[in-house]
């Protein structure tokens, strides 16, 4: 029997007997499906692991307000999965396809109120499967 050597087995890469998402090493364990997470935090979408990275705009009309457009929320997001990762902007209520997946934003608060400021890192964002 050959014996090899430990400094070859350290170096050899590791054999791989299964697909998985595995989140960026900079990242929090994803929180499951529905949970309302802020910027930066990751969530589990199905085999999907998405991040809301920034938000992009939020022309909602205030719950304390008459208005004629009722306006969108758009959040850049990441969208990661088994060997791949996309970064697209996701639209509140619109369904997003990406790899044979569709996903949507669903949720996002707080609600928005006219005479206040909401900051980026107080929203909270729902991802579900379609």
């Amino acid at each position: 029997m050959m014996k090899i050597p430990a400094l070859v087995l350290a170096l050899a890469p590791p054999s791989v007997t299964a697909c998985a998402v595995v989140p960026p090493a900079d990242s929090t364990p994803p929180q499951p499906a529905g949970y309302a997470v802020p910027i930066g935090q990751p969530v589990q979408v199905g085999d999907l692991i998405l991040t809301p990275r920034k938000l992009v705009e939020d022309s909602r009309c205030p719950m304390n307000a008459r208005c004629v457009w009722a306006g969108r929320v758009v959040v850049k997001t990441t969208i990661a999965g088994a060997g791949w990762a996309d970064t697209a902007d996701l639209t509140l209520g619109e369904p997003y396809g990406t790899h044979g997946k569709v996903i949507a934003l669903v949720s996002v608060r707080p609600e928005k109120m006219a005479g206040t400021e909401t900051q980026p890192m107080e929203y909270r964002f729902v991802y579900e499967p379609r």
